[in-house]
This record gives C-alpha cells, structure tokens and sequence, in this order.
C-alpha cells in the first residue's frame, strides 16, 4: 500500500521556499522556445580518454557524458541554473516530501524511455542509485551512507527515507543519473571501459574514436522532447567534442574554422590575438556572458598529508613569496581580481574582518581547534609590481624561522639538516581554467621566486590520465588544483573538504584538511531551515577554507569569454549561473538558413 503522509506531490523542489516557476510553466526563462533544430556543432577538450563511463572512479572518462545535460543520462529532476538551487521533474513527473525532509518520494513518468525503446523503470532508478551508491565513483558515496531505507511505492513511485537530518537529500537523490539495469547488471560496473551506455537523454553516442573525438547525435524519437522543462533546448542535430593535447593546438584548430567554439581564459590575448582572418572578415565573433556565481577556488594546492606543509606558518610563508600583483600584471595585464576566498563574488563569501554576528557565534565553539585569522579576520597579501617582492619574502623567512627552518648556506633547512624542496604537478594538457602554457609560466615565476628563500621547487608536467591517477591517490606534494562552486553549496563540501578524503582515494580534498569545525559548518548548512543561517554558515566555512591556507590562489573571471562561429546563436537573457553546464551548447542554436 503506499505510505501516507501529509505531503504534496509537485512539479519541482527548492533548497530553501517554493520553485520560481509554476506548474504549468511553459519554459525555462533562459531558453528560446523558437529556436529551430538543427546544424552542428564542434567543440573541443584538453588531453584525452579512455572510458565511457564517468561515474566511476577508473579510467579517464569522457568527461562531457556526465557534465553536459542531455548528451546520455538523465535524471529524475532537472537543475534550473537560473535558480541558487531549484529543480524541476525531468523522468519524474512529481516530487514529494515531508516539511522535516525526512524522505522523499519521485513518481516516474509514464512515457519515459530510453534510447532503445524499453521503459524507465523503478527498478532502472533503485538499481542505479545502489550501484552508484555503492561501487561508483566517490562523489556518491556520501549520500548513499545516509539512505535508510529504498521502497517501491508503487508502480511508477520510490521512496527514499534518510537516517540523519540533511535537508538537501531529497534534492541531491533527484540529481543521480539513471541507468539502464540489464546493460550493466551483469558486469562488473566499477571498471572503466569503452561500451557505449544506453541513456534516456536527448542524445546518443555515435560515434567515438577513443582518446580522440567522441560524437554525439539527437534522438529523433527522444521521449521527452515535447517537455515544458526540454522546449527550446538541445537544438543541434549534431555535438561532436575534439580532443587536443595541447592548447595552443585547439587554438589553431579553432582559428582554422576546425572546431566552433573558443573559451578564451586570458584577458590579453582577448584584446589582442583575435585579429586572424576569420575574425577580421565576421565569420567569428567574440561574447561575454556575465554569472554571480562564486569565484570557486584556484591556484597552487598544498598536500598537507606531507608533513613539510603541516604547519600553517609554512603555509603562509608560502603564500608570502608568491607574487600575486606581478604574476597578474605579466599574465593578464591586471584585468583580473584575486581570488580571495573561496566564495568570493557572491553573498556567500566571508566579510572582512573579524567574525561577526551568526558567523562568529557558529565558529567560537571551535575557537581551539581553528587557524590564526579565521575569527580574527584573514587576508592574502597583495604583492608588488616588481618581479621581486622584498617584504613578502621577509614575512616568509620569519615565519618559516618560527616553524624551525633556516637558510644555512644558501638552503633553506631544518634543525635535522633537511631541504626545504618539493615537486610541482601541472597537467600537460591545461585546466578548465587555464592553459597549459600559463600554468607553467605562474609556476615558472613563483619557483623563481622560492629561490631567494633557499627553496628548491621543481615542476612535473604529466599527460592527463598521469595527473589524474597521481591527483586521486594524493600522490603529489603541490599541484594546480581547480574547485568550482555554486550558490547552493551542500553534501558536495564533504567530498571537496571532508575528513574521509584524507585517506580515501578519488575525493577533491587534495590538501588533506581533517577540519572538524569545517565539519560542523557543512551540517549546519545541510539542517538549517532558515536561509541568513545558511548563509552564515558558509561564511563560516569560507574563512576556516581560507585561513587553513591551503591553496595559493590565483585570479579568476568574474565573466566567461566565448569566441563563436557567428551563426551559432544563444538568447538574449543570461541564466544566474551564467556559462554553466546547461548554458552551451543546450541552450545554443545554429542560425536557420535562409
């Protein structure tokens, strides 16, 4: 019989009060519900891979499979990036759950298939969240351990109860992708491997040349295609993602007229180096599309499993001797603002100066246990014009005296007679965020730089597999590291900062943090009903982020720079999250011929 409760079934759920749209919505408000159908569209990664299966912790996926909405897997729920953190019923027709958030309840809509025909089942949904839960990568680890219990509800209907409060459950368990059983319930899911997945989304893998191109094609006979939530979305017939090992490559490629789309990172070669024919004559034009989300974290990241970055005044000398205004000026002309803390340019980023109100009132509990600056007040120093900044580096050898080092002879030693020297990883191929090439030249300087402290860093440049495989097991003493982070931070922080990733491979908590105040702020983010607490909460944990002096951070864009084949079209109102995952190529469309 199927459980009784007080609740509502509805069209859509929201972290904090009701969805912005209603039920009976035509669209979302970021998309052009006339945009026509068709064309292609070319787009290109940086290094390679050799798995078609990102939701495990093997291999190096295909990245665009799990990060681009509607290419393969669907989800019960649908995040709308124009909300902090909403979602609307995708292969669920409903949602329901109790006030407290207990449980939460999905009913399937009776239409949806996948790719091949067959109806997505209850079953398909119980048995990928358990897999997932259970044998997949470590991002779904966290929230399976809180399910209770999984129930059939009925037909169409599932519920899932929690065994602890977390009020972002019922929202992350709409979030989990649903795959077919019977592809995969007699194989060993946990390995990697190139066996195209069967999905109900928009589109199909069709072709893939592995390490190199991967091709995929819109569903004629897609099921959810007369949505509400899916007009005016997914427009392209054809989506087809190139893979480069080098930047400077898929530059050339994308000057060439090879590849359709350009995101440029640096500032200066903005304003400068889209001057090549294709541009000059308006076949390529270049787009700013502005967001407010947080500026997430970037730069050089510290393993603190390694006791030579253990103690914090070592952190910070650190920090000292990196020269943020010159590395700026050289790389981006100084265009770019500092990152500051790591929800910098939201609400949701610390106050200057010493904690206050709810802020301070969640951290004094933990007054012992947190890092000079957190209730005092932190900030990163800024540097100096000149490619050697003097008083930075005499903050640092006071500090790094403190902590037990010495310049003996030109080296930088410890009581013992040990160097100070260290190993920096860079991936070969770029980042999300920065070339290659850039990259290596902010490590360049700053190594420069450690010099004059009698340090001895040096660089590894790994291909893309490498780096992954070193950066999941912890296997680095200082990398480039890159975090994004939303408006609606939750059970995701625990993976990026919690105690398990200390030891547990494949988590994002590369600097090794075992913070239980960072802990205790993550629950109360997950519990609080009430959003200001929500928002101290945050506030909270960006400082202990920040003062643990994890991360030399670099600068980021407070807008994403889009270089475009010119027929390619996108409409005119900019979701809150800007160019994020759902932005380009769903929302995109090539010009109608005419």
């Amino acid at each position: 019989m199927p459980l009784a409760s007080l609740a509502e079934p509805t069209h859509g759920i929201a972290m904090y009060g009701e969805p912005a749209l209603p039920k009976d919505f035509s669209h979302l408000p970021y998309t052009n519900p006339d945009a026509p159908k068709g064309g292609t569209i070319r787009l290109a990664e940086p290094g390679n891979f050799d798995s078609l299966k990102p939701w495990v912790l093997k291999g190096n996926p295909v990245w665009p499979i799990l990060f681009q909405p509607g290419l393969v897997a669907e989800t019960l729920m649908e995040r709308s990036i124009d909300e902090p953190f909403t979602l609307y019923g995708l292969l669920a027709e409903s949602v329901e759950t109790d006030p407290e958030r207990s449980w939460v309840e999905f009913t399937l809509r009776p239409e949806a298939r996948f790719s091949d025909g067959s109806p997505v089942t209850v079953d398909d949904v119980m048995w990928s969240y358990e897999t997932l839960g259970t044998v997949g990568h470590p991002r779904y680890l966290g929230a399976w351990s809180k399910i209770e219990k999984m129930e059939q509800t009925g037909e169409r209907s599932i519920r899932l109860t929690f065994n602890e409060p977390d009020r972002e459950l019922a929202l992350l368990m709409g979030l989990r992708p649903v795959l077919k059983k019977s592809q995969w319930e007699d194989k060993d899911f946990s390995q990697p491997g190139l066996e195209i997945p069967i999905g109900s989304a928009p589109y199909v893998v069709d072709q893939v040349d592995p390490g190199r191109r991967i091709t995929f094609r819109r569903n004629p006979d897609y099921w959810g295609k007369d949505l509400p939530l899916n007009r005016g979305m997914h427009n392209f017939d054809v989506i087809s993602f190139d893979y480069f090992s080098d930047s400077n490559a898929m530059f050339e490629a994308f000057k060439s007229g090879d590849i359709d789309v350009w995101r440029e990172l640096s500032p200066l070669r903005w304003e400068n180096e889209f001057d090549f024919p294709r541009a000059v004559s308006g076949e390529v034009v270049k787009s700013e599309i502005e967001h407010e989300r947080p500026s997430g974290i970037m730069g050089l990241v510290m393993n603190t499993r390694n006791p030579l970055f253990a103690d914090w005044r070592v952190r910070q000398a650190l920090i000292e001797a990196f020269n943020f205004t010159f590395i700026n000026n050289t790389l981006n002309g100084g265009a770019e603002p500092r990152i500051t803390s790591y929800f910098a340019n939201s609400t949701l980023a610390m106050k200057p100066g010493p904690a206050e109100g709810r802020v301070r009132k969640l951290l004094e509990p933990f007054a012992d246990q947190l890092p000079p600056g957190v209730l005092e007040g932190y900030s990163l120093p800024e540097g100096s014009d000149g490619p050697l900044d003097r008083a930075g580096l005499r903050r640092a050898l006071k500090l790094l005296a403190e902590a037990g080092w010495t310049v003996q002879e030109g080296v930088l030693k410890n009581a013992e007679g040990r160097p100070f020297s260290f190993t920096i990883l860079l991936n070969q191929s770029g980042s999300a965020m920065r070339t290659a090439a850039e990259t290596q030249q902010i490590t360049d300087i700053y190594v420069e730089a450690l010099r004059n402290l009698g340090i001895r860093a040096s660089l590894t440049l790994l291909d893309t597999a490498q780096f992954i495989q070193r950066t999941n097991g912890y296997q680095f003493e200082m990398a480039w590291y890159e975090r994004a982070l939303s408006l609606s931070p939750g059970n995701e922080q625990r993976l990026y900062w919690g105690q398990q990733g200390v030891t547990e491979p494949g988590s994002r908590n590369w600097m090794g943090m075992n913070s239980p105040p960072a802990e205790a702020m993550i629950s109360e983010m997950l519990n609080t009903d009430d959003p200001e607490q929500f928002n101290a909460a945050v506030q909270a944990l960006d400082r202990i982020l920040t003062a643990g002096r994890y991360v030399i951070p670099v600068s980021y864009p407070p807008i994403s720079r889009l270089a475009h084949r010119s027929t390619l079209l996108y409409p005119d109102k900019k979701p809150l999250y800007g160019d994020w995952p759902g932005f380009m190529p769903g929302v995109w469309w090539q010009e109608a011929k005419k």
